[in-house]
């Protein structure tokens, strides 16, 4: 009986924790206007949802949230599973952010989700999700993830590596530019082309094993020339 009555008292505490942490966070009604201030500060372009290609969307939902399309903002299978990997390793290697928390972090907490930001992090994105639908979280996430460089969002990421509109790139491009978004710097692959064809890879085979592509199109996407290298200033 007494076990049953603390568990009831630590129930109704996390209730009243969440109530309070709920009402004391950002609504997210205003995700949109502000996504669309800071395309327009970073100079980027503001992606809708029919304007980014069914290829990117797999490469990208593929290497940084396979549930995306299951999950209402929180992955609590790859939080959990990142906890333990952490754990078991002594640092924090794992963030099991959902693109979710990735789209809340850059809009909402000036790109840091350390410490109490993290906690912020969470619960504006289950907000987010009750605001908008996935297609469009993915593409405000697509219009402003760093890309390398000073750079922001996928249709400048395409102009600068490859000179060519978004619409226009194939497989070996679209997993290059997912890869790059977890490490923009490392990835960039103007100045690490080595380390850029290695995480291309590795988002190829992540594809593959989803089922998005097959284990031929990874392998022959993997061997293709990055080709990236100067490119206008304008695509177009």
């Amino acid at each position: 009986m007494r076990i049953r009555s603390l568990l009831l008292a630590v129930a109704a505490l996390l209730a009243l924790g969440f109530i309070g942490l709920w009402i004391a966070t950002p609504t997210a009604a205003d995700v949109q206007p502000r996504v669309a201030r800071l395309v327009g500060a970073e100079h980027s372009t503001l992606l809708r949802p029919g304007e980014v290609p069914p290829l990117l969307q797999e490469a990208v939902v593929g290497i940084e949230d396979e549930r995306f399309f299951q999950h209402h903002g929180l992955d609590v299978v790859g939080l959990v599973r990142s906890g333990l990997y952490d754990a078991s390793h002594g640092c924090l290697c794992q963030g099991g952010s959902t693109i979710t928390q990735q789209l809340v972090k850059q809009v909402y907490l000036n790109g840091s989700d350390r410490g109490w930001a993290k906690v912020v992090d969470m619960i504006v994105a289950l907000k987010v999700e009750t605001v908008l639908n996935k297609q469009q979280i993915l593409a405000d996430y697509l219009s402003i993830v760093p890309t390398g460089g000073n750079r922001y969002g996928m249709a400048g990421a395409a102009c600068t590596y490859f000179g060519r509109p978004l619409g226009e790139l194939g497989l070996p491009e679209y997993a290059l530019l997912a890869g790059i978004q977890q490490a923009p710097t490392l990835y960039n692959p103007l100045v690490h082309p080595d380390l850029a064809s290695r995480r291309r890879a590795s988002v190829l085979k992540q594809m593959a094993a989803e089922g998005y592509i097959t284990q031929e199109e990874s392998v022959a996407a993997s061997a293709a020339p990055l080709g990236v290298g100067t490119a206008p200033l304008s695509c177009g």
